[in-house]
């Protein structure tokens, strides 16, 4: 029986790049997807909702799948207001996980981060932290955390610093062995496939990959 999957971030990096694995992939027959814009791309397994983040359960009846997978995030260059960067890498993931498992979804996949810690100094890594934890008590079958390090892939926006970081990575990658594997910089679709292929997987219980987990599971991508 073909699964249905609800993503939340579907227009970013690792979102769109699952969005369109999900719609090639046969065990998927029905791809909701939770949006503020409607997306210029259309698939007949694709539906787009349209929703208001802050007014999630006025959709509850709506959101209905048996796998979410949560791609939500920001940076603080494009979201400087803390309490609204919170309200997108904390509020929105919880929410739409508690109204996914009330409408019986049984498993979550969160992309979270390298470094995250509940008990952090960092605001970035402990709000990511904070939503590993409390992601914990909402009753999933299974909840799969991905903590993936540098993300290495085309960018809508242009960062130079971070493309200097990726190509500096690219040389240093194979040198990272060992215990230094997980701080290799690791491309988008590799996190996106690895999302895939455990979701395929009948797992109970709560499952953390650090980012040479993530690569393990996916495998090279043809240009690697």
């Amino acid at each position: 029986m073909m699964k249905t999957a609800v993503i939340l971030g579907a227009s970013g990096l690792i979102g769109s790049s699952l969005l369109t694995q999900l719609l090639n992939s046969p065990d998927y027959g029905r791809v909701l997807i939770l949006v503020r814009k409607k997306l210029n791309q259309e698939h007949p397994k694709l539906e787009q909702l349209l929703v208001d983040f802050d007014r999630l359960n006025d959709y509850a009846k709506e959101i209905k799948g048996d796998v979410v997978f949560c791609c939500l995030g920001t940076t603080k260059s494009k979201t400087p207001n803390l309490e609204q960067y919170r309200k997108i890498d904390y509020l929105y993931p919880l929410d739409a996980a508690a109204i996914a498992q009330a409408n019986g979804a049984k498993q979550y996949h969160l992309v979270s981060s390298m470094g995250a810690n509940p008990d952090s100094r960092i605001f970035y890594s402990r709000t990511k932290g904070e939503t590993e934890r409390d992601l914990q008590s909402i009753p999933f079958q299974s909840i799969h955390i991905y903590r993936p390090s540098l993300l290495d892939g085309e960018r809508k926006e242009h960062r130079s610093a971070e493309g200097f970081m990726i190509a500096v990575m690219r040389v240093l990658n194979p040198l990272l062995i060992g215990g230094l594997r997980k701080y290799r910089s690791i491309k988008i679709e590799n996190v996106a496939l690895a999302m895939l292929k455990v979701s395929l997987e009948n797992k109970e219980g709560v499952f953390i990959y650090p980012s040479d987990e993530i690569f393990a599971i996916a495998g090279p991508s043809p240009s690697e």
